[in-house]
């Protein structure tokens, strides 16, 4: 059984992984694209041959293509825009759907920073929060446990609030920690658990369970705080290991 969270973020071997840039990209978009992607442990490659199509993105493992994504999606999730598109507004998590190329980095332990250090590398937890906080609407039943730090945010950030909202009006029993440092929260659905102690403080996680008769997939993001706005993280689909990941949280918060 594990102590903490950490012990589920201790590197192990895994697959070679490359992300190739097939086409011609704007050279600010091209940098944006590997500030963002550039803390995720993966070497980046670029080939303007494209034959005039739109640049594509693939997510190379072992010298095979496991996934692809248009650049213009990922520039329209990502790369042009901040954390406010997913916190403060409505449309993350309906408009923009995580690139594919994102969302398959799974099981690949990494250290990404906030700001001030970058202003895109934690975005990146965000856009994978905000993942499988869709994958619990889509199913509208199971468990959802999040860990927000700060509890006060299921009520200062709007697009926050109401993706919550969202989930209290479907059958996903949905468990919500942090520090209660402001006014609780008016979502009465939820199951809230505040604590002012560190493990609280500095644990980042989204962990969902789907109900067994389903065909939906478990997802869950684990980030554990390392220092001032550095999160070392990593997500997973893997069944076992989202069960344990949860039965600690149940355990343990």
């Amino acid at each position: 059984m594990a102590d903490s969270l950490c012990d589920f973020l201790k590197a192990d071997d895994r697959s070679e992984r490359k992300l190739a840039v097939v086409g011609d990209v704007e050279g600010p978009v091209q940098s944006l694209f590997e500030e963002s992607f550039g803390g995720l442990d993966v070497s980046i490659e670029s080939s303007g041959q494209s034959g005039g199509e739109e640049a594509t993105v693939a997510l190379v493992e072992n010298g095979e293509v496991v996934a692809t994504s248009p650049m213009g999606a990922i520039r329209n999730a990502i790369l042009l825009v901040n954390s406010d598109l997913y916190t403060s507004g409505l449309s993350g998590i309906d408009k923009h759907e995580a690139p594919e190329v994102l969302t398959e980095l799974d099981e690949q332990v990494v250290t990404l920073r906030g700001f001030p250090a970058s202003v895109k590398e934690k975005l990146l937890l965000i856009v994978i929060s905000r993942h499988i906080e869709r994958r619990a609407l889509e199913a509208g039943d199971g468990r959802l446990d999040v860990a927000f730090q700060r509890l006060s945010r299921l009520c200062d950030e709007y697009g926050t609030k109401k993706v919550y909202e969202r989930l209290a009006t479907t059958a996903v029993d949905v468990h919500a920690y942090g520090v209660p440092d402001g006014r609780p929260t008016d979502i009465p659905e939820l199951t809230v658990h505040g604590n002012d102690s560190e493990r609280y403080r500095r644990s980042w996680f989204v962990v969902f369970t789907p109900p067994p008769e389903g065909d939906t997939e478990p997802a869950a993001l684990v980030a554990v705080e390392t220092g001032e706005n550095v999160w070392r993280s990593m997500w997973t689909y893997d069944a076992e290991q989202v069960a344990a990941i949860q039965q600690h949280i149940q355990e343990a918060f």
